[in-house]
């Protein structure tokens, strides 16, 4: 097949290889403590499950990053760890953005911290946002989430994307 033609309409191999292995990263982080990292805040811990999905759209591109997203939204509707992740909508939706907002902060201003850092907030509030939209919480205790869990994920979501997209972009060379 002709690559030019099929290069915006049909996922890569290399792109699709990427998206699963991110994808079972993002799973791993979500059974085991590796995905929660403490913080010395009230929230206790920043949770590093949607970093595979910022990785996915920075490396990737929009498909590939909500793809990672999918895949973690799937994982945490199948876990459902809460009612509040028994909504598909509030467990998916917001994951799936994940990679696409990195996906464009990044491509519009070339920062992998940025593109970290709103992919993190794309997440916190998509997730608290719909959760108040759809009566789980109130939005005073969405806020008090989003300030103790959110600023913390933030910071760990932007050193540690950093860290390992340079890592990825020397062995890529």
């Amino acid at each position: 097949m002709n690559s030019s033609r099929t290069k915006g309409t049909v996922l890569r191999a290399k792109s699709l290889a990427i998206a699963g292995v991110l994808g079972a990263v993002s799973i791993v982080l979500g059974m085991t403590p590796l995905g929660f990292i403490p913080v010395p805040t009230a929230a206790g811990h920043a949770t590093i499950m949607h970093i595979p999905a910022v990785l996915a759209g920075v490396l990737e591109g929009p498909v590939t990053g909500g793809l990672v997203g999918l895949i973690f939204g799937l994982h945490s509707f199948i876990r459902m760890g809460s009612p509040l992740f028994a909504d598909p909508v509030i467990a998916v939706l917001p994951r799936i953005m994940i990679g696409v907002v990195a996906h464009l902060a990044y491509r519009l201003t070339g920062s992998v911290a940025l593109a970290a850092a709103l992919g993190t907030v794309t997440n916190t509030a998509g997730v608290l946002g719909l959760a108040v939209v759809r009566g789980y919480i109130a939005a005073p205790v969405a806020w008090g989430i989003a300030v103790t869990h959110g600023f913390p994920e933030v910071v760990v979501a932007v050193l540690l994307t950093t860290l390992v997209y340079k890592s990825l972009k020397r062995t890529r060379r």
